[in-house]
């Protein structure tokens, strides 16, 4: 669900006014199709409203090779095709060529995206999610690299997820200073699966109140209407925008663009990743206005809120709520089931008792999953690390139980063979010394 990858651009920059001025703060855009003077266009505003002809920006080779070095960089599974992205680097030059032309003449076409179901971290149930072919990803991240600036210039503050220089982090910090300042009444929502169920001619319809150029415009349908092959049936979807298209996220948030403003015009604060939001409230009154007026406008957009999912929480209270990897309760928060769960089972991946490595080696490969995880969550309660110190030494302790001839995990007397200490020498990253470091270097 959550990107950190393409986070480049905070809101509020200031645009340049002319052309030639600097554009520091729009360094993430993609340069050989933004110059100094479309910048200084995006905040002087562009007749009518409306960008035309960028349809040749999208497929100039400038723009096309560096989408492919986008996509060769994020590597990825192989689409309906079978072409991997080391058999497209392999003559990288003359597929590339071969889009330019099937683009600039309108002869090219999206191929069907292949659908895989992907288990969701601590349940049983899975989620969708759409692999395009490589050939079409580096079109659509030519793609993105034209229309991301025009979309970005109008975004809400409120908006984090998907969007350049902006992400996970920056969303918890202003959930956290909303609960702070006394926003503890909280509408925690969730938009039934809004991905798959976007209506594509209201999502064109809000694309064309920026896009003219019809061939963008018929790009963009393409996509849409593109088949989706799972398994061995292939169909075609009058909704939705497939999870995992480069495109997806961009679009995602421009259909929700309408909302984020008129919530923020009613005065509420609302903090949205993607379909993942929160509206952080001072009275359960207040809550029950900004669902009753989210629930309309959600409505109103042809989607629905989930059911079990939406609820209003008095965070100051007992149960609190879970937001992007967070349970936040009573003045607290620290990693929710689900993301403790999710490490631990990537822990056990690592750590099984039949593992033939050297405990330098296993150690080797658990400390930049341990230091990652750490990396996020580092801003939980104290007390949330030393249960996973323990964890993780228990899972060492059993494997070198067992090769001893001992069985099941590890206990007794292991932790005296093999004291805490132990660990620390053979460089095992340890989460509770990095947070007692962290909160040292605070305090001075």
């Amino acid at each position: 669900m959550k990107d950190t990858k393409n986070e480049r651009k905070p809101a509020g920059v200031a645009l340049p006014k002319q052309a030639g001025e600097a554009v520091a703060g729009w360094s993430w855009v993609e340069r050989s199709v933004w110059t100094d003077r479309m910048l200084a266009t995006l905040v002087t505003g562009v007749k009518g409203g409306k960008w035309f002809s960028l349809m040749d920006k999208v497929y100039s080779m400038k723009n096309l090779r560096r989408a492919w070095a986008v996509v060769r960089e994020h590597k990825g599974a192989a689409g309906v095709d079978g072409q991997t992205v080391y058999r497209f680097e392999m003559r990288a030059e003359q597929e590339l060529e071969r889009l330019e032309q099937e683009l600039r003449s309108g002869r090219y076409v999206p191929k069907p995206v292949k659908r895989v179901q992907i288990p969701k971290p601590g349940s049983r149930e899975t989620r969708p999610l759409g692999i395009p072919t490589v050939r079409d990803r580096v079109v659509q991240t030519a793609l993105r690299n034209v229309l991301e600036p025009i979309f970005e210039v109008q975004f809400a503050p409120t908006s984090y997820g998907f969007r350049p220089l902006r992400g996970c982090k920056d969303a918890l910090r202003q959930v956290q200073q909303l609960l702070n300042n006394g926003h503890t009444w909280v509408v925690d929502a969730d938009i039934r699966k809004y991905f798959d169920t976007i209506p594509h001619d209201q999502l064109m319809a809000e694309i064309e109140k920026k896009i003219a150029d019809g061939r963008v415009l018929d790009l963009l349908r393409a996509y849409l209407e593109a088949g989706i092959l799972d398994g061995m049936e292939e169909w075609t979807p009058e909704l939705g925008t497939p999870q995992g298209a480069v495109i997806s996220p961009l679009l995602a948030n421009v259909y929700l663009h309408s909302v984020d403003l008129a919530m923020t015009a009613a005065g509420f604060e609302m903090v949205r990743y993607a379909d993942d939001f929160v509206i952080m409230c001072r009275s359960e009154a207040e809550a029950k206005r900004a669902l009753h007026m989210v629930g309309e406008l959600i409505e109103a957009r042809g989607l629905s809120l989930h059911p079990e999912k939406t609820r209003i929480v008095d965070a100051s209270q007992r149960g609190g709520f879970d937001f992007l990897g967070y349970h936040f309760e009573r003045g607290y928060r620290w990693p929710r089931k689900k993301s403790m769960m999710k490490l631990k089972d990537a822990i056990r991946a690592k750590t099984k008792r039949t593992n033939g490595n050297s405990l330098t080696t296993i150690i080797e490969t658990l400390n930049p999953t341990l230091r990652g995880w750490f990396e996020f969550f580092k801003h939980s309660h104290r007390n949330t690390f030393p249960g996973v110190d323990k964890w993780v030494r228990m899972r060492l302790r059993s494997i070198l139980r067992k090769r001893r001839g001992g069985c099941g995990r590890g206990r007794g007397s292991d932790h005296q063979r093999w004291p805490n200490s132990f660990f620390q020498e053979a460089g095992l990253f340890s989460m509770q010394g990095a947070h007692a470091l962290l909160c040292r270097s605070r305090r001075g």
